[in-house]
């Protein structure tokens, strides 16, 4: 599933192409939506914006788009016209004059009033965003002691979009072994200086990812792996998907056990417990 990171650049996207400009035609491969095609054709497109996972694409009339990608949703920005070699079922379609967003396969999608926003089911519990700039260490030390969520384990904590939203699984992996904490331990059993470093690798982690398009290993560990051949996809993690590959910090073998029914890549040696 796309997290935070992910979405957040897709939006950046589609705002590239789409925001501020009247949208010549909206459609919607969802039944229930066909009735705002009409509503929506003709409107402005005036904010691109992100919370979490999920997407909203405001318009000029009041009404906003709500997507969520879930596991296979994709976008794709287009010249108008323009459709991708991909067999992923269109959900919906934004075209101006010249360009057009496409999203495949999701098929969580809405059309939400001003007040609609407020109440959504998954809008409405929502922490906050991952990559806010006004979120710091400070406040997830806070969030992290508070009554809500101070004897849940980590693993499944971090997880939890009403704690923060935009961390997912590939997330979660890389910041406990960043802040070298094993995932079944509770931030009521965290030291000052465990919650802290755990903080520094929430805040910094996910930013560092929308940044460089998935890297959160060591900048300078993934760029020297990829000039020696690696791929992307093999040099972007320290721990995530490396089952049986060696820890780059401490050359124990990186080991998977399941936590909150999804894999969770850590390091006994460096995340011990």
């Amino acid at each position: 599933m796309p997290e935070g990171p992910e979405i957040r650049r897709a939006a950046d996207r589609i705002a590239a192409i789409l925001q501020d400009q009247i949208i010549e035609t909206v459609w919607f491969g969802l039944p229930t939506l066909k009735p705002f095609e009409k509503r929506l054709t003709g409107a402005k497109l005036i904010e691109v914006e992100t919370h979490g996972k999920a997407m909203l694409n405001h318009f000029d009339n009041g009404l906003s788009i709500y997507s969520h990608n879930q596991l296979y949703g994709r976008w794709y920005c287009l010249d108008k016209n323009e459709m991708p070699d991909t067999s992923r079922q269109l959900r919906l379609r934004l075209e101006t004059a010249s360009k057009t967003a496409l999203l495949f396969s999701a098929s969580d999608i809405a059309v939400l009033t001003k007040a609609g926003l407020k109440t959504h089911p998954l809008l409405s519990r929502l922490g906050p965003d991952i990559l806010s700039s006004s979120l710091d260490g400070e406040a997830i030390v806070k969030r992290l002691l508070g009554k809500r969520f101070r004897n849940r384990q980590l693993a499944t904590l971090l997880t939890d979009q009403s704690f923060l939203a935009g961390l997912g699984n590939y997330l979660r992996c890389e910041i406990l072994f960043t802040a070298s904490l094993h995932p079944r331990i509770k931030p009521s059993q965290c030291t000052d200086m465990q919650l802290e470093r755990l903080a520094d690798a929430i805040v910094k982690l996910p930013r560092q990812s929308y940044e460089t398009g998935g890297i959160t290993n060591q900048l300078t560990l993934a760029e020297q792996l990829i000039s020696e051949g690696s791929s992307f996809e093999s040099a972007r993690f320290k721990v995530f998907r490396r089952e049986g590959l060696l820890c780059y910090r401490c050359g124990t073998k990186i080991i998977k056990i399941i936590s909150g029914s999804q894999g969770c890549f850590l390091c006994p040696e460096c995340q011990h417990g």
